[in-house]
């Protein structure tokens, strides 16, 4: 059986004796189907030097699929953390966080896991996977690996923005789904061992201010999960026309802007339904559907069960 790496030992590069860790904080949440995360904080000690690390491990076994997962690891260094909640801390909220008494240097362990259900999603598009992430998204690598990932600017500033945001209950769910998806994106594109900076086919995309629209209007959607929005509307909203938007997200994200709202609405739906008992009908009020069979048929499409199938837990 494949056995994946420990990140903080091997951040460290040496064994950690438990009484030198001191937990800040723990979270964890689990939506059957889709992403397992853990974020663990930790006290950094005066006399640990620590090297900032990333893990893909890729976890097969053929006769026992529903062991199969695929898992990121992140260790980073550098972050603060407040003994208060920020909206709390009387330092924070007067933008007086250097001279903080309540924040104390922290070393930062994330893990995202995702199940094979929740990754086909992004595969169904290449009937016939021909690049390794194709076929790790599909799961039909037939070899577990786990892979060192180099922490690129764009991985740290992810990281940073779910250490660090204010979203609290069903914002912060949307939020930490969008998050994962991006880290998940980098970090198949760093196994691949490309350059997120690499020429784009799209030649408008090569202006970082059209970039800057294509990511605002990912943004947007977030903010809309319980209000569809047209396409329409949505270029209006980040100043570039129709067509250049659906080629530019389709290009930066790799996915279609309905693919991309659908599945977020979707998740967002699963943590409603599991995590927070809603019903069926108040869920499909909630994300906008004008009846609950449109609501079921859609949640069907990208799940593969039925709504209420998670209401029982």
């Amino acid at each position: 059986m494949h056995q994946p790496l420990d990140i903080l030992n091997l951040a460290y590069k040496q064994p950690f004796m438990q009484e030198e860790i001191k937990t800040l904080q723990k979270v964890e949440r689990s939506v059957p189907g889709s992403v397992k995360y853990t974020i663990h904080r930790f006290e950094k000690q005066p006399q640990w030097s620590l090297e900032d690390t990333g893990i893909l491990t890729y976890h097969f076994e053929k006769n026992n699929p529903e062991e199969n997962y695929l898992e990121l690891k992140f260790c980073v260094t550098g972050n603060v953390y407040c003994r208060q909640k920020q909206t709390e801390c009387d330092y924070c909220k007067l933008n007086a966080s250097i001279g903080c008494i309540e924040k104390i240097d922290s070393v930062d362990v994330l893990s995202f896991t995702f199940s094979p259900a929740y990754l086909q999603q992004f595969a169904k598009a290449h009937q016939n996977p021909v690049s390794l992430s194709d076929n790790v998204l599909a799961f039909t690598h037939v070899s577990s690996f786990t892979k060192m990932l180099p922490l690129c600017a764009k991985t740290r500033m992810a990281i940073e923005a779910l250490l660090n945001h204010n979203y609290t209950d069903t914002l912060e769910n949307i939020f930490i789904n969008a998050q994962t998806q991006i880290l998940l994106l980098y970090s198949m594109d760093c196994m691949l061992g490309e350059k997120l900076e690499s020429t784009f086919t799209c030649k408008f995309l090569a202006n970082e201010a059209d970039r800057e629209k294509i990511i605002n209007a990912r943004e947007i959607l977030l903010q809309h999960i319980g209000e569809p929005i047209t396409i329409k509307a949505l270029s209006r909203k980040v100043a570039i026309n129709e067509c250049y938007l659906k080629k530019g997200f389709k290009e930066i994200f790799g996915t279609t802007i309905f693919d991309f709202y659908q599945g977020q609405r979707m998740e967002h739906a699963k943590y409603l339904l599991y995590e927070k008992g809603l019903s069926v009908t108040e869920v499909s009020l909630l994300l906008g559907y004008s009846s609950i069979s449109h609501f079921s048929t859609a949640f069907k499409k990208h799940t593969g069960i039925k709504p209420c199938e998670l209401l029982v837990h």
